[in-house]
């Protein structure tokens, strides 16, 4: 029978629609939809979520539009200027109490995407025109090349950087770069040294810096801003601008070539003045090339007159075999083979080994020299660091000019500083070591403790030697050759140095280089200042002489009375003579 009621039915266990999607679809869709949503919802939904992705990607597009329209030009420089050198940041460098002696500024610099110019020749024009100073053929050579970047000017001015904006050339933009600024000038120049455009370190504590892991640390992306730690060194500004104060007056007054200065911690090695006149602005790199500007203190060498006897009576004293009350002939001059020494100041007597020291007598040194052997002296300035080149932080530094052939003639001069030139810092780490209780230090331009210091230091001379040696610079200061610059309260000592400049092949007379190393305070000494002026000239005030004690030392004296207060040395009055406060002091504790 056929029909309706006779079809068969579904069977019973046919699955439906809704059981036949898997278990994991419809658990998304009812997480995402909830279980009874239709269709249209989750059409509405997809729409939803396609408008939401579309208006994220035109955001980031129009982002990246406006950071363009803002900052196109720098981007660009960037990406062009892999070539090019860019002026890199470069930490602040201060002085011992934290005055900042060379910082980075961000100036505006001037560049071209020749690829990008429309029309050269107008560009040359109005560029040239914007900036007179251009060279013209320079200009057109760079912006017909075939590079995607070229450096047209660095450095620019910024109403130079409006000019050149106002004239809306296409392919010309400006790149803001690091400018090393030096606040002080010529206050520390030789020791700053200089950068060069690229704010590369070329001279002084600049190149120091990259020479020890700045350009490293640029070369492999880092340092890229000022947030580096300062470099403190070891200069006391206020100690700096005294003592250049005073040389420059003394090289107008003495009508000198050249004036110099040092001043130095005797118990850490510290350098906390330092001047060299003529110096120059490190803010205008040109002055830099003047070869009369050089570093005298470092990278010349001199013979240093007299000061030398301090060593040559410190390796007598020191050998044990002769004492201050020793006897040297001095009743005339001294013959050895052709050569004749005489002195300054002739005694025609005996004198002891303290008038040797304190009236400067050349014949009174070479025959103490003399009666301790070629080889002792030689071994002993060996040890006092003054026949190899001393290395510092500051890249310039000079050998010193050591005899080939050292027999007893050389012996003879070099006793009273001739035949031996050396750097001038070099001849201070030396007097130091003879002050500080027998302790070659290496100097630095860096802040060090004493701690340090003496992890460095090295025993030269015994502390009785050197207790003799503060005596004898002391004495020196009340009746010898460094009277006048016997600054009440203060205690100082010294020694006068006048050698002879060496002129085609001779001594010339009338053509000196002064010196003079004070200590203070002699009893317990903090700090040497060095004094050097080169060819002052006779004044009426000096009765016609040129000598050290007429120039140098008065100078001396002006700088101690300034910069003592400074470097927290307090007066002290009505001392005992040097026989009764250091020499009573030595025995006390020998």
């Amino acid at each position: 029978m056929t029909g309706p009621a006779m079809s068969n039915p579904a069977p019973a266990n046919k699955p439906t629609a809704k059981s036949a999607e898997p278990l994991r679809q419809r658990l998304i869709r009812s997480l995402l939809y909830g279980s009874n949503v239709d269709r249209a919802a989750k059409a509405r939904a997809r729409v939803g979520l396609a408008i939401l992705a579309f208006a994220a990607v035109y955001c980031v597009l129009a982002g990246r539009l406006v950071l363009f329209a803002v900052g196109a030009d720098s981007h660009g420089a960037r990406r062009t200027a892999s070539q090019d050198a860019i002026a890199t940041a470069r930490p602040d460098i201060t002085d011992r109490n934290g005055e900042i002696l060379a910082t980075d500024v961000k100036a505006p610099s001037l560049f071209a995407e020749p690829r990008r110019l429309i029309d050269k020749d107008e560009a040359i024009e109005l560029l040239t025109g914007a900036l007179p100073d251009l060279d013209t053929s320079e200009v057109r050579d760079r912006l017909s090349s075939r590079k995607g970047f070229v450096w047209l000017k660095r450095e620019i001015t910024p109403k130079q950087q409006l000019d050149i904006h106002r004239l809306g050339l296409p392919g010309v933009g400006f790149l803001r770069e690091n400018k090393r600024v030096y606040p002080t000038g010529n206050e520390v120049a030789h020791l700053i040294g200089l950068v060069n455009i690229d704010n590369q370190g070329i001279a002084g504590m600049e190149k120091w810096l990259d020479n020890n892991g700045l350009a490293d640390l640029h070369r492999a992306g880092f340092a890229t801003d000022r947030l580096q730690k300062p470099v403190e060194l070891s200069i006391d500004l206020r100690v700096e601008h005294a003592l250049r104060d005073e040389l420059i007056k003394a090289k107008e007054k003495f009508k000198a070539k050249a004036a110099s200065g040092l001043v130095s911690n005797v118990r850490t090695g510290e350098i906390v003045a330092m001047v060299s006149l003529p110096d120059f602005d490190p803010n205008n790199p040109k002055e830099a090339h003047d070869p009369d500007r050089i570093n005298r203190l470092t990278t010349g060498v001199y013979e240093m007159g007299s000061t030398f006897k301090a060593f040559t009576l410190a390796m007598a004293l020191d050998s044990g075999k002769i004492n201050l009350n020793s006897s040297w002939d001095a009743r005339g001059n001294l013959h050895y083979g052709k050569f004749t020494i005489h002195d300054s100041h002739a005694l025609g007597r005996f004198i002891n080994t303290k008038e040797v020291f304190t009236y400067s007598s050349n014949i009174g040194a070479a025959r103490i020299a003399l009666s301790q052997g070629v080889e002792a002296h030689k071994a002993f300035l060996a040890k006092m660091g003054q026949l190899t080149r001393l290395r510092t932080e500051l890249p310039e530094s000079a050998a010193p000019l050591v005899p080939r052939r050292w027999g007893d003639l050389n012996t003879v001069t070099i006793a009273f500083g001739q035949g031996l030139s050396v750097a001038p810092l070099q001849a201070v780490m030396g007097i130091d070591a003879l002050v500080n209780g027998g302790y070659l230090i290496p100097p630095t331009f860096l802040k060090r403790t004493e701690q340090e210091a003496m992890a460095l230091a090295k025993r030269v001379i015994k502390p009785e030697t050197s207790d003799k040696m503060r005596y004898l610079m002391r004495l020196n200061a009340e009746i010898g050759t460094a009277k006048k610059a016997d600054v009440k309260g203060y205690y100082i000592g010294g020694k006068t140095g006048t050698s002879e400049k060496v002129i085609n092949g001779r001594y010339a007379k009338k053509r000196v280089l002064n010196s003079f190393t004070a200590i203070l305070p002699a009893d317990d000494p903090q700090y040497q200042l060095l004094i050097m002026l080169d060819e002052p000239q006779p004044l009426k005030e000096t009765y016609g002489f040129i000598t050290s004690g007429f120039n140098a030392v008065p100078t001396g004296g002006n700088v101690i009375a300034r910069i003592a207060p400074l470097l927290g040395v307090e007066p002290r009055f009505d001392l005992p003579p040097s026989d009764r406060l250091i020499l009573a002091a030595s025995r006390t504790t020998q």
